[in-house]
């Protein structure tokens, strides 16, 4: 069987029991979002909140069935959890009753939105560390359009420069940008071990995005539980070790996936990344206040695009106001990493695939995320 369909995951997944239910996982209306990509099975499975934990073998048996079948290169699966008495799978699970009727299935294609399904539990076990890697910092920001992506690039690159083994997750399930920084656009990672995924290498670096698994013109239509879902396995199902370091270019905001990450691993800290202009610091306010509510620590502010020096003229533009985000930092008192100019040549090599790190490892850019660089290593001696 090559050409794997939702219909044929169902078929398999009705082999699955709970410890005590009465009937299996799909006629109980228990399996939602099946989603389809190169071989690639992404679902999830609705259990009663207070039963999460108990019932991670159930999640593992649906994985292997499933990952067992002809055509499957991998199964990404997860719990998602629901409140005492906040829909009617919780009654069901928790009763073991037979489903009556037919089964209530939930399945994506791609370009269709989600429907509205459970929220997903983020207090599914304790905080594990993940093997073979010693210290994991987010590279956040509470805005799109700051220059994260890049920054976070170039400060992986920068660390690796500095003798650490630095691996780089692209953990924006919506809007990727790994592929095209790295100039990998149609490659696609191996299962292996156990069907892990192996990371994809450039740079020195080891490399994992949505956009490896996915066509980069396929959108990622996906409600909050799959999106905790897909960061979970990147954390946990990726063969991330041996590293010292595993950056994380987060997504914009702080939804989901700044709290998976927060609540799944041990973190050494979050960088913030802003622009200097005050709407994008409200925004990046809000990214600090997140990660210190959760317990993780700020390593420090970076203002992105902070100046403008005319390549004709040599004269200086603060085109978005200066000074905004070291002011945040001092206010907040947090450490400040640091000004990145905007420069055209660094977005156009971020395009073309060869950071600017890489491709002007002499310029001022390259010695101010190395200058940076230093200021993180510091926080992991």
């Amino acid at each position: 069987m090559s050409n794997i369909t939702s219909d044929d995951v169902v078929d398999e997944l009705r082999k699955v029991k709970g410890p005590d239910f009465e009937s299996d996982i799909v006629s109980l209306g228990l399996v939602s979002e099946i989603f389809i990509s190169d071989g690639k099975v992404f679902f999830s499975i609705t259990v009663p909140d207070e039963r999460a934990q108990e019932l991670e073998p159930l999640r593992q048996a649906a994985q292997k069935v499933v990952e067992a079948m002809d055509g499957v290169k991998a199964a990404i699966v997860t719990l998602t959890a629901e409140k005492k008495g906040s829909a009617n799978a919780t009654e069901t699970a928790n009763s073991a009753a037979p489903h009556k009727g037919p089964a209530k299935r939930i399945v994506v294609e791609p370009g269709h939105a989600a429907p509205k399904i459970a929220r997903a539990s983020h207090g599914i076990g304790e905080k594990m560390p993940i093997d073979g890697v010693k210290h994991i910092i987010a590279v956040a920001s509470g805005k799109g359009g700051v220059g994260k992506s890049t920054t976070a690039i170039n400060l992986a690159l920068a660390l690796a420069d500095k003798g650490l083994k630095v691996g780089l997750l692209d953990a924006d399930i919506y809007g990727p940008s790994l592929p095209r920084l790295t100039g990998l656009i149609n490659q696609r990672p191996r299962a292996v071990e156990g069907n892990k995924l192996e990371t994809l290498e450039k740079f020195g670096l080891k490399l994992m995005s949505m956009g490896f698994l996915v066509d980069e013109d396929r959108p990622m239509v996906w409600r909050g539980p799959m999106v905790m879902s897909a960061v979970t396995q990147f954390l946990r199902d990726v063969l991330w070790g041996p590293l010292d370091v595993l950056v994380v270019d987060m997504p914009p905001g702080t939804g989901d996936a700044q709290l998976t990450l927060a609540q799944q691993v041990p973190m050494t800290g979050a960088v913030i990344v802003s622009t200097p202009q005050d709407l994008a610091l409200v925004d990046a306010r809000k990214g600090i206040e997140m990660f210190t509510k959760v317990g993780v620590p700020i390593l420090g502010v970076i203002e992105n695009m902070s100046y403008f020096i005319a390549p004709d003229t040599g004269k200086r533009y603060d085109i978005f106001g200066h000074g905004g985000a070291r002011n945040e930092a001092h206010h907040r008192q947090v450490p400040f990493l640091g000004e990145i100019p905007l420069d055209p040549d660094v977005r156009a090599l971020s395009d073309a695939g060869t950071p600017v790190y890489i491709a002007k490892p002499q310029s001022t850019f390259a010695k101010l995320y190395s200058e940076i660089a230093d200021r993180l290593k510091s926080n992991l001696l």
